[in-house]
C-alpha cells in the first residue's frame, strides 16, 4: 500500500492508494523510533542536498574504486592489463595525493547559496582509502606516507562536516561496507574474484569476525569523533545478511540473463550484524537516519534511486542521487548539466515527493571545477525566487500535466511550475487543466508582487501573464504560479 498526498486546491489531505511501480524495491519496513521519524520528516522537508565522491582516484580522473575490481564490466576497465601491478599502482596513489587547495568553507558557502540543505561525503569508498583519521587502518589521508598529512586540515571528513555544519546543513557520512584493501575482506591468501569477499565467511568465521569488528570500529569512530551526524549512508548492498534460499534465487535469476550480465562467483552470506551496529550508532547519535542501500529491512530508512527519477511518487521516503557533470568521481574537463536541466530536475523530483542529492566531485588539488560553481549559481538564483514552492512541500495529484509540475503546502497554498523548453519565453497564457481555484482565490507568480488575472477554463483555469512580466521575468527556466486561500 502506498501513501500519496492529495489536495483539494486549498486543503492537503493524505489518502492511501494501491501501490504503483517502484524502482529499488516494492518493500519498505517503516521506522518506529520516534526520534528517527522526526528527523526523517526534517530531511524530507529540506529537499536538496550535496553528495561528494572524493578519494585518491581523483588523481587519475578515473571511476571511483572500480578499476581494482576484477569483474568484466565497462566501469572496471583499467589501463594496465596486469591486474596485480595495477592494484599496486592504484594503492600507491596514497603516496602522492596532496589536495593542497582544499578549503571546504568555500564549498559550504556555494552549496548554501544554491539552496542545498544537507551534505553526504564519502568517508570511505570500496577501495578502502579513508578520508578521515581512522585508528584502524593506515590506508588513509592522514597516513605518514600521504603528503597531505602535514596539512592542518588533513582530517578531511572532519573539516567538511564542520564547514557544512557551520552553514546549518544536515550531515551525512557515506561509508562503504565492502573494503577491498582490508585483508579481512580480500584475504591475500586468495585472489579477489569479484566485488565480494574472496573467501567463505561461513568457513573462515574468525577472519570474517575480524572484518565485522573492523567495520563496526570505523563507523563508531565516525559516530563518536565527528560531531553530530544526521545520516549514515552505507553503500555496497551486497554486503548483507542473506539466506541460502535468497542466494539460490539470485543465482537462478542471473542465470536467465547470462547473455547480458556477469554472474558473480561468490554470492554468499556477508552478514556484518547491521542491527547490532545501528543500535550502537543510535546510542551515540540519537535519531540517526540509516540508509543501508539496496538491503531490504528496517535499516533502510529511505531509498535511493541512482541516476534516475521515478515516474510517480513512491510509497516511502526517497532521494534520487544524480551526477551533475562527468561521473561520480572527478572527470577532467567535465561537462556539467545546464541551469535549465538542473532546475527542472529538482522540480521533477520534488513534485513527486523526493529529494535531490546532487553529486559534485572535487579534483586532485582539492577544488571544484568552475562548471560546478556555475551550476550552483543557477540553482541559487532560481531558488531565491521559488524556494517556498520547494521546501516543506508535498506532492499533489496528478504531479504533472504536460510541462506543468505541482506541489502544495500544509497551509493550503498550491504551486504550479511552468517548465520552459530550451529558449522558451513566458507565454501570455498558462493553462492548468487538473485544478481550479475557488472563487476569489489569490493567484500570483513567485517573484512578482501583483496578483494575476485568471479565468475558469473547463475543469481548470487559465492564468494571464502581463506583458511587463513576459519582458522581465523573475527567474529563468521555470516560472511558479501560486494559488493561495482567501485572506481572513
Amino acid at each position: 500500500m502506498k501513501k500519496i498526498f492529495v489536495v483539494s486546491l486549498f486543503i492537503c489531505t493524505v489518502i492511501v492508494l494501491r501501490a504503483q511501480a517502484v524502482y529499488e524495491s516494492d518493500k519498505y519496513v517503516p521506522e518506529t523510533d520516534s526520534l528517527v521519524l522526526k528527523k526523517l520528516v526534517d530531511w524530507q522537508n529540506i529537499k536538496f542536498g550535496l553528495l561528494m565522491h572524493w578519494g585518491t582516484y581523483s588523481e587519475k580522473g578515473i571511476v571511483e574504486s572500480w578499476t581494482i575490481c576484477p569483474e568484466d564490466e565497462d566501469w572496471c576497465r583499467r589501463s594496465n592489463t596486469d591486474y596485480f601491478a595495477y592494484v599496486k599502482e592504484y594503492e600507491g596513489l596514497k603516496n602522492t595525493f596532496n589536495p593542497s587547495k582544499f578549503n571546504p568553507d568555500i564549498w559550504a558557502e556555494a552549496a548554501k547559496e544554491a539552496g542545498m540543505k544537507y551534505v553526504v561525503f564519502t568517508t570511505k569508498h570500496h577501495d578502502g582509502f579513508c578520508m578521515f583519521d581512522t585508528k584502524y587502518s593506515d590506508y588513509k589521508i592522514t597516513s605518514q606516507d600521504c603528503p597531505f598529512h602535514t596539512n592542518p586540515r588533513a582530517n578531511i571528513a572532519k573539516e567538511i562536516f564542520n564547514a557544512f555544519r557551520k552553514q546549518g546543513f544536515m550531515i551525512g557520512a557515506y561509508f562503504s561496507k565492502p573494503d577491498w584493501h582490508s585483508p579481512y575482506y580480500w584475504w591475500p591468501n586468495f585472489p579477489p574474484r569479484d566485488r565480494n569477499v574472496n573467501y567463505d565467511p561461513g568457513v573462515y568465521k574468525d577472519r570474517w569476525a575480524k572484518f565485522i569488528e573492523y567495520t563496526h570500529n570505523q563507523i563508531l569512530e565516525l559516530m563518536s569523533d565527528y560531531g553530530q551526524i544526521d545520516i549514515i549512508w552505507l553503500d555496497g548492498g551486497w554486503v548483507a545478511k542473506r539466506s541460502k534460499e535468497d542466494i539460490e534465487k539470485t543465482y537462478q535469476e542471473k542465470l536467465k540473463n547470462i547473455g547480458s550480465g556477469y554472474i558473480k562467483s561468490n554470492e554468499i552470506n556477508q552478514d556484518i550484524k547491521m542491527d547490532e551496529l545501528v543500535k550502537q550508532c543510535r546510542e551515540k547519535q540519537p535519531g540517526l537516519i540509516v540508509v543501508d542501500r539496496d538491503v531490504y529491512g528496517k535499516n533502510q530508512n529511505y531509498l535511493t534511486p541512482e541516476n534516475r527519477v521515478p515516474d510517480k511518487t513512491l510509497p516511502y521516503p526517497w532521494e534520487s542521487c544524480i551526477t551533475s557533470g562527468g561521473g561520480w568521481s572527478y572527470t577532467p574537463n567535465a561537462k556539467y548539466m545546464s541551469g535549465r536541466e538542473g532546475v527542472q530536475l529538482l522540480i521533477n523530483i520534488v513534485s513527486k515527493g523526493g529529494n535531490l542529492l546532487l553529486n559534485i566531485a572535487p579534483g586532485p588539488d582539492g577544488t571544484w571545477q568552475q562548471g560546478a560553481y556555475n551550476l550552483l549559481k543557477e540553482y541559487g538564483a532560481w531558488m531565491k525566487v521559488n524556494g517556498e514552492a520547494i521546501y516543506n512541500s508535498n506532492p499533489i495529484l496528478p504531479y504533472r500535466e504536460g510541462n506543468i509540475a505541482m506541489t502544495c503546502q500544509s497551509n493550503g497554498n498550491v504551486y504550479f511550475f511552468y517548465l520552459a523548453n530550451q529558449g522558451e519565453k513566458i507565454p501570455q497564457f498558462i493553462h492548468i487543466t487538473s485544478h481550479q481555484p475557488k472563487k476569489g482565490a489569490h493567484v500570483t507568480m513567485l517573484g512578482v508582487k501583483e496578483n494575476l488575472s485568471w479565468i475558469v477554463e473547463g475543469q481548470g483555469f487559465k492564468v494571464i501573464i502581463p506583458a511587463y512580466i513576459r519582458k522581465n521575468p523573475p527567474c529563468d527556466y521555470a516560472w511558479t504560479i501560486k494559488v493561495s486561500s482567501l485572506k481572513k
